[in-house]
């Protein structure tokens, strides 16, 4: 059961004490129709616990634009995203809040409480009501429920007009004491955290579903990374997203709706470790055209490369590896040594056929982003392809092994030929071989991205091997990824994971299985398969919360 924080105060604690087994939330004798990649999915799934999931700063930030209006200043420091599996998605799931972050979370509170509530167009937004009790209750009701993403309970909606009500006789201005309100709804789990423990299914008895209020809110920020909409919230109000009917009708509106976008680009940006790139440091003196800026528009190339194809052109996700469409600004461009398509900002370049340059692996953000700040990496850009594309598991190294590549010498002047030298150590050879020979096919890029031919004065060799299958150079590497047979599955997997916001469990393997079968039948398109996910029950069931006593 969740452990209450009443009054909305600080520090927070949620606990989440979760029954080990339940019945399976499907029938176990029912199969995926693989002759109709639109037949509903209807596979035996053992669901998995509830989460409390902290809202990342992105999604705080949107959810506090969609409720007061795109003119609040948001705040620049909160508790930092952390990564859990690789994504920033299961690590909302499994950190807390520090001491400091709690004293980040009130600031930011009270700065935006006092933003919405002095004159302004903001004030004249929030309040279309005169001072009163019944004024407050409205404002507290109507802002509540999008923040909390469900509406408040009257014992929640009494507390927070109570400090309403304290903050107007400490001010003696009814605003300042609706200020203090809303900053209170700031501070609370209920708007902190994705809390989502499920309710008893009537139709299944002994099984255990998320109710309506938490499916609005996981589908609102599994397709939008946002909060949930007032459509999306009446009808979860109605109850409207716990049949299949219902919830069907939804997603196909969420998938409809042009903020689909953002969720396509935040699920990708977590996916392929782009947060990173805000943060991309090269030595200049080594690349002199890097620049803080290219981080950031090393991302948006990818992020309008990703939506371009996958969501504007409904493509094969396949094809994001060998693809020749991409998007320039003129920073990029440089780095590119091609033309810029536009003056300013990014315009539309196809690349030559011939050119070595194709697809996600020709892209800086995944070249400059797996490198050294003075050199390219091998190992770094194939441990990218291993993890991030493949869903490989690659041991970290041995703390008392040596990862430092032996120095450029007259035997060993390039890239390759140190890492011959470096494998000569049984220790570090193992990983190795299973990561360096897929970089080494992308050394024809620098640690920046750009192309060259020569590494110290030596020619470069890019030829290498990817589970058996020989690649000449960069171009014939993204062709040899586009026609792996992990590629589609990790892509499910991950995004499976993202949008539950933990690892499978056993009893989910099956589903897994099921979805990666029916994303091959309906063209590797990401849209079909986030349908798919969205109306699965590994996504609508959970297991029962643990009562006092034990039992569920």
């Amino acid at each position: 059961m969740v452990a209450e924080v009443r009054g909305g105060a600080l520090p927070i604690a949620v606990t989440l004490a979760l029954l080990a087994c339940v019945a399976s939330c499907s029938d176990s004798s029912s199969s995926t129709d693989e002759d109709d990649a639109t037949a509903p999915l209807d596979v035996p799934v053992t669901p998995a616990a509830g989460t409390a999931r902290r809202l990342t700063i992105a999604q705080y930030h949107n959810l506090v634009r969609d409720t007061f209006g795109d003119e609040v200043v948001l705040p620049s420091k909160l508790e930092p995203d952390a990564q859990g599996a690789g994504l920033i998605a299961i690590g909302a799931g499994t950190t807390s809040i520090s001491s400091r972050g709690v004293e980040q979370y009130e600031e930011a509170a009270r700065q935006i409480g006092v933003q919405v509530t002095e004159p302004g167009p903001l004030r004249e937004r929030l309040v279309d009501c005169g001072p009163g009790t019944e004024c407050t209750e409205t404002v507290v009701a109507r802002v509540g429920r999008r923040l909390w993403r469900r509406p408040l309970r009257d014992e929640e909606l009494a507390r927070v007009v109570a400090i309403a009500s304290a903050g107007e006789e400490a001010t003696g201005d009814f605003h300042g004491g609706l200020g203090y309100a809303i900053a209170a709804l700031l501070q609370s789990p209920k708007f902190l955290f994705r809390i989502e423990v499920g309710e008893p299914d009537p139709e299944h008895p002994g099984e255990h579903r998320f109710t309506s209020s938490e499916m609005a809110s996981r589908l609102a920020f599994l397709f939008w990374n946002t909060g949930p909409d007032e459509a999306l919230l009446d009808l979860a109000q109605a109850d409207a997203l716990v049949s299949d009917e219902g919830l069907g009708a939804a997603v196909d509106g969420l998938l409809e709706s042009d903020r689909l976008d953002e969720g396509v680009r935040t699920f990708f940006a977590d996916m392929l470790g782009l947060a990173a790139l805000d943060e991309l440091t090269k030595d200049p003196t080594v690349f002199v055209r890097f620049s803080n800026e290219v981080g950031p528009s090393a991302r948006e190339e990818t992020l309008r490369a990703v939506t371009h194809h996958l969501l504007e052109e409904d493509g094969d996700y396949r094809d994001l590896m060998t693809t020749r469409t991409t998007f320039l600004d003129r920073r990029l461009a440089a780095i590119y040594g091609v033309p810029a398509p536009e003056r300013d900002g990014f315009g539309m370049h196809q690349w030559d056929a011939d050119a070595t340059r194709h697809g996600l692996l020709g892209h800086v953000s995944i070249l400059a982003g797996n490198s050294h700040a003075t050199a390219s990496s091998a190992t770094l850009r194939g441990r990218f392809v291993r993890e991030s594309l493949l869903c490989a598991e690659i041991p970290s190294p041995p703390v008392d092994v040596n990862t430092a590549l032996p120095e450029v010498s007259g035997t060993a002047r390039t890239l390759r030929e140190r890492v011959a030298e470096h494998l000569e150590n049984p220790s570090c050879a193992g990983c190795h071989a299973a990561l360096d020979p897929v970089g080494l096919g992308l050394e024809n890029f620098d640690g920046l991205g750009s192309y060259r031919e020569e590494d110290n004065g030596a020619v470069i060799d890019a030829t290498g091997e990817l589970d058996g299958t020989d690649f000449a150079d960069a171009k014939e590497l993204g062709q040899v990824l586009r026609d792996h047979a992990d590629l589609p599955g990790c892509l499910v997997t991950t995004l499976y994971r993202y949008a539950t916001g933990r690892v499978e469990e056993s009893g989910e393997h099956e589903l897994i299985e099921a979805l990666t079968e029916r994303f091959a039948l309906q063209g590797h398109r990401l849209v079909p398969l986030m349908k798919d996910i969205a109306t699965s029950d590994g996504f609508r069931c959970a297991k029962a919360p643990v009562r006092e006593g034990g039992e569920p």
